[in-house]
């Protein structure tokens, strides 16, 4: 593969030097080169560890290119970001990690961009929509590694006995979270506002508003009037009518949420690949839908990603972008997206993925993705900014709550947040 590393060798050539360039990482015996991994953990136990997959692509790795080994260590979701930020502040920076956000490492100058790593065919097959969420000051520092679309999930048993069509717009939600209430469905539409995942909640609705976290120049707009709007429509339409269960969307989080639908207890909620896998192993039936907007389907969605990123602190540059470029193949990609019900990040594995039957169900995800919204991740102000969105969203829906001043107090930590950077 072509490569546009420039620079070192060259320069260690021109200045007579004999000292390797491998850095001051880990020596991997015989003139070798250790790779230290961190990354996250998506499975639920130790029968479907991300480690499982880690061990045989390493093992795969390190045989057909001798000089590198890679060590990797697999922490869980709830501690890997925290764990990286410590080994990061301590001057023990991994050559690679794969966590939740690059943005802080890429602004303080410690990663390696993606035309510093990568060959040209590997970066250029990331699908345009998840690369330029990786991008800070226009240059690609996180590469994202895995991905998922939301669509709106109904329980099919439910809206048969009801007699009910897949909503279409808001008023069909709320006509159809009725007739769900009238038969006793717990949660007619279940609206996650807790703290767990909020802000992809908040996303979703504010998307099929013709709203959004930030505009198309990549500005703040969360107290927008489409947004103020969107959430006065959640607040008097479905929670002020009892629509949305016993459980007050601020308190209730995403995993409840999903559990309650794999009991068959609720009509209606925003989902993603994994809860339909989940449902079905239940016995419960799953229809999708885009997210309904006020007058029609929302032609866009929220997609998510988790990103990879190569730290400069051991300068195994050349060492890193082989490694990544490997994991970058498709049959790599598809593995862990096979895995773990996710969507692959690549145009070759994308289409692959959507001409094997055996993803059908994933198609509707699939499709949705090119075109998705992802959250402004390349801002080093969206981690407080995402906090706030947890911490007060809930309480715009409330009996006597205001979207107005709950999205004004979010707005005004964005802008303190955006002051600071």
């Amino acid at each position: 593969m072509q490569r546009r590393f420039v620079g070192l060798a060259a320069v260690a050539v021109a200045l007579g030097l004999t000292a390797t360039l491998s850095g001051c990482g880990t020596d991997g015996g015989s003139g070798g080169v250790t790779l230290k991994l961190v990354a996250a953990e998506y499975g639920t136990g130790a029968g479907n560890s991300s480690k499982k997959y880690w061990d045989d692509l390493t093992a795969r790795f390190e045989k057909a290119n001798p000089g590198i080994q890679v060590d990797v260590a697999v922490h869980s979701w709830k501690d890997v970001d925290r764990e990286v930020a410590e080994m990061v502040k301590a001057g023990e920076a991994p050559d690679i990690a794969q966590i939740g956000a690059y943005a802080d490492y890429a602004q303080a100058g410690e990663l390696y961009s993606s035309n510093e790593m990568l060959a040209i065919r590997t970066e250029s097959n990331f699908l345009p929509s998840l690369s330029d969420a990786g991008k800070v000051r226009g240059s690609l520092y996180g590469l994202p590694f895995v991905a998922s679309t939301r669509l709106l999930f109904y329980n099919k048993a439910l809206f048969d006995k009801a007699g009910l069509d897949a909503p279409q717009t808001w008023d069909d939600i709320g006509d159809d979270a009725e007739a769900l209430k009238k038969r006793g469905v717990t949660y007619p539409f279940a609206l996650p506002l807790g703290q767990e995942e909020s802000q992809a909640e908040t996303l979703m609705w504010m998307l099929s508003g013709n709203g959004g976290y930030t505009d198309d120049v990549g500005t703040y707009v969360i107290d927008s009037a489409a947004n103020i709007e969107t959430f006065n429509w959640l607040k008097d339409d479905l929670v002020g009518k009892g629509l949305t269960g016993p459980v007050a969307p601020g308190k209730l989080d995403r995993e409840k949420a999903f559990e309650a639908f794999t009991k068959g207890e609720v009509g209606m909620l925003n989902g993603h690949p994994t809860l339909m896998q989940d449902a079905e192993k239940k016995g419960v039936e799953v229809g999708m839908v885009p997210l309904p907007g006020p007058d029609g389907p929302t032609e866009g969605s929220m997609g998510v990603a988790d990103w990879m990123m190569g730290f400069k602190q051991n300068g195994h540059r050349e060492e890193i972008g082989t490694f990544l470029d490997f994991v970058y193949q498709d049959e790599n990609v598809l593995a862990f997206a096979d895995a773990y019900d996710l969507l692959p990040v690549t145009g070759s594995a994308s289409a692959e993925m959507e001409a094997d039957g055996k993803h059908e169900q994933l198609h509707d995800f699939l499709s949705a993705l090119p075109n998705s919204q992802l959250y402004p991740f390349g801002k080093t102000s969206w981690a407080q900014v995402s906090e706030a969105v947890k911490e007060k969203i809930g309480s715009a829906v409330e009996p006597n709550g205001s979207p107005e001043s709950v999205l004004g107090a979010i707005a005004s930590v964005a802008r303190d947040a955006e002051g600071a950077e």
